[in-house]
């Protein structure tokens, strides 16, 4: 029940509920305390009360995502690129917003702002990092908020995925801009990606220890769904770390690619704008080094086995194959007596 009453030149307002702590608050006019009185109690009506208003007056969107970058998100293997992430949220608008105002209207306006800017899937990159750091506060921190508006709001919707894979001439060009990079392993890099279906980041914490050269393998301990893998060696990815190592013994931990994230990156950008390439990005040679192992014949199992995909629908998300290639090897099948028999769980699979 709502108490209102005049003291000196303001209007006090308290509200009670049965179970929660009374919510008090001041206004000039008497009609701003009554709607005020109406809105909490209507609130309260609805999911509770909020315990410590107060609390989510003096808190604001920016101070929870600060307190998950210093306690959870060291925690996690992304640590460096998710910081990194949360420097660019603390510098928008909503990061200054009370708690107490953040409604599930707010975060539809800010996700629609940032719409004009950045593609939908970096939107719900953002907006799961935003949902997650609030979970986190209101079920471990204990701060009084109702409800998680972040994990209320629509997401946009991501148009499919990527397509994008070499056309002919256009390996030569990307060869010849990574040669003139200043960085000498950018070239090494894309070439060994093409080869083995790495991460950037994988092919970054490569170590020489990594490689078992009779078998002909390389283990990746640390991977992006946790589950490490031993993939096969192609022959010129084989020729390419026998060219790559040092002609002094080195430590056996020592990087194979003794250069950061960050140099990659800048590299690839110069390259880049050094030829006329369009729309295509560093992890795309991942989406080409699958399509390519498809096209030399490799099963659906063996092709996994190197990418690291455990979902046969997210493998076929990065295999584009040619209809080309694909009219070749039939026209091959052909001459050799007609296409052979087709095992009905991998065409199921697909």
């Amino acid at each position: 029940m709502a108490t209102i009453r005049k003291k000196n030149d303001k209007w006090h307002v308290q509200v009670r509920r049965k179970g929660a702590p009374a919510v008090s608050r001041s206004f000039r006019t008497k009609a701003d305390a009554q709607a005020w009185a109406r809105q909490v109690e209507t609130e309260a009506d609805r999911r509770g009360l909020p315990a410590n208003r107060k609390a989510l007056d003096t808190m604001t969107v920016g101070d929870i995502v600060t307190r998950y970058r210093d306690t959870i998100t060291p925690t996690k293997k992304g640590a460096v690129r998710e910081e990194m992430a949360i420097r660019v949220l603390l510098k928008h608008e909503i990061a200054k917003l009370p708690l107490s105002v953040l409604t599930v209207g707010k975060v539809a306006a800010h996700r629609d702002l940032r719409l004009k800017t950045v593609k939908p899937s970096s939107i719900n990159r953002e907006l799961a990092l935003y949902r997650h750091a609030f979970e986190v506060a209101r079920r471990v921190w204990d701060v009084p908020l109702p409800e998680n508006p972040f994990a209320l709001v629509s997401k946009p919707k991501v148009s499919n995925g990527r397509t994008r894979r070499l056309e002919p001439g256009e390996w030569e060009l990307l060869r010849e801009a990574c040669q003139r990079s200043r960085n000498p392993h950018l070239l090494p890099m894309v070439e060994f990606g093409l080869e083995t279906v790495m991460r950037r980041g994988e092919v970054l914490r490569l170590r020489w220890q990594d490689i078992e050269w009779t078998r002909r393998t390389l283990h990746i301990p640390k991977t992006k769904n946790g589950h490490p893998r031993t993939i096969p060696l192609t022959a010129r990815a084989l020729s390419l770390l026998d060219e790559l190592k040092p002609a002094e013994e080195v430590p056996a931990d020592a990087a194979v690619f003794p250069t950061t994230e960050d140099a990659v990156k800048m590299a690839w950008r110069r390259a880049m704008g050094r030829i006329s390439l369009p729309d295509f990005r560093y992890h795309d040679l991942r989406h080409e080094a699958v399509s390519r192992f498809f096209e030399m014949g490799l099963s659906i199992p063996e092709v996994a086995l190197i990418s690291g995909h455990r979902d046969t629908r997210m493998l076929m998300r990065y295999t584009h194959l040619k209809p080309e290639a694909v009219a070749e090897k039939l026209a091959a099948k052909s001459k050799h007596g007609g296409c052979e028999e087709v095992d009905a769980s991998v065409l199921l699979d697909r």
